[in-house]
């Protein structure tokens, strides 16, 4: 019996989540949609602790002041009254026809002037619902054709529009922080900042890269082939891990948008692992305090049953993979095979407290590489016993 969320737990969804009608390339919706204080009082009732949502989730692209004002006034009203969070809001620069080239690295001037202006009005939004994170998903930022693109001025103007906005951020003094959200493909046949450690590179180059972070989602890591959770150990290393978006990805496909759990479910176990435990050698090292945010979509063959089925799996997957990683870091046995493989002893650093460069190659110390070319790490025990602990 999985126990209910609480809002301890920090779950939060995108309202694109539950609110995706099931429309793909190939087939129209398969679910009609609700209005936005529909599906957050829903959340709310299945234990859910907050929401986020793109600009144009909530209402049109071509809506008036006064009817954008109205619609989120309502939102927030429905949120607050059902005690929820809006702890995220993003913008939506990606489905319009104007973004089929970009909105910060159109080669078309104006486009980038209008994107910069939407992305910019959203960040007042987000610090008007009382949001700490304002993700960027880049997904039309790219191309199909090398052809299309001086591609140092793109990567320039990606980060002029980036420290635009952070700067905008500082100069407004809004308790707010920026998350880039790498992906290496889809919509665009490549997108800009395709990986944690691009987006982490271009943040190095940023005036305002202090306030710009990281928001990794599996599906998105995983579709270019990479770890998730080493990612994630990386950007937390950099602390530059800002938010997170979790779902369920079966390798090198199209991004899938599955229940967290529902894919790769190792990879799920060792990355609620890291965020439950923390790094089992660096127990000063920082950890990921912030909302456990699903970033998925429910089947197109669901019906509304379904979208909330769904909705609950993804919360009863994350709380069944932290009682088990729980269990299996405080397992005496896995303890004691974690101390053979020599786990802990990574904590260490490699020269001594003190030690310099000269006196690290003047001194001799006796090694037998021999003996330690033949030494046992029990990887694959220890594997196994997470195996255990996860299906046993």
């Amino acid at each position: 019996m999985v126990r209910k969320p609480t809002a301890e737990d920090k779950f939060s969804f995108g309202l694109w989540t539950v609110g995706w009608t099931g429309v793909d390339p190939f087939g129209s919706n398969t679910r009609d949609s609700l209005d936005p204080w529909q599906y957050s009082d829903k959340l709310a009732e299945l234990g859910a602790w907050g929401i986020t949502f793109h600009d144009n989730d909530v209402f049109p692209f071509d809506a008036d002041d006064s009817t954008r004002e109205r619609i989120v006034k309502q939102l927030k009203d429905a949120a607050d009254k059902a005690g929820l969070v809006i702890e995220m809001v993003t913008t939506n620069t990606f489905t319009h026809p104007v973004f089929k080239d970009g909105g910060l690295t159109s080669n078309d001037r104006s486009v980038r002037r209008f994107g910069l202006r939407k992305i910019l009005k959203n960040v007042d939004l987000a610090a008007e619902m009382g949001a700490s994170t304002f993700v960027m998903w880049g997904g039309r930022e790219g191309a199909e054709y090398d052809s299309s693109k001086d591609l140092m001025a793109a990567h320039r103007r990606y980060a002029e529009g980036l420290d635009v906005v952070a700067g905008y951020v500082k100069s407004q003094g809004y308790d707010m922080r920026i998350a880039l959200e790498p992906k290496p493909n889809e919509p665009r046949g490549d997108i800009f900042l395709p990986s944690i450690g691009h987006a982490l590179a271009l943040i190095s180059q940023l005036d305002n890269g202090d306030i710009v972070g990281l928001n990794p989602e599996v599906g998105h890591e995983q579709m270019a082939n990479l770890n998730y959770t080493h990612g994630l150990a990386l950007a937390l290393m950099c602390n530059k891990l800002f938010h997170i978006d979790l779902n369920g990805q079966k390798g090198l496909k199209y991004d899938q948008d599955l229940v967290f759990g529902h894919g790769d479910l190792l990879s799920a176990f060792f990355t609620v692992d890291l965020l439950v435990n923390g790094f089992a050698a660096s127990p000063d090292a920082p950890r990921y305090d912030g909302p456990i945010h699903f970033d998925y979509k429910p089947s197109r063959t669901e019906g509304m049953e379904g979208v909330w089925e769904s909705a609950q799996a993804n919360m009863d997957s994350y709380l069944m993979l932290a009682d088990k990683a729980r269990a299996f870091r405080k397992d005496p046995e896995v303890q004691e095979v974690m101390k053979k493989a020599s786990i802990f002893e990574l904590g260490e650093p490699t020269l001594a407290e003190g030690e310099n460069v000269a006196d690290f190659l003047a001194a001799e110390e006796p090694f037998d590489a021999k003996a330690l070319g033949e030494r046992e790490y029990h990887f694959v025990k220890l594997h196994q016993m997470a195996l255990q602990h996860l299906i046993g």
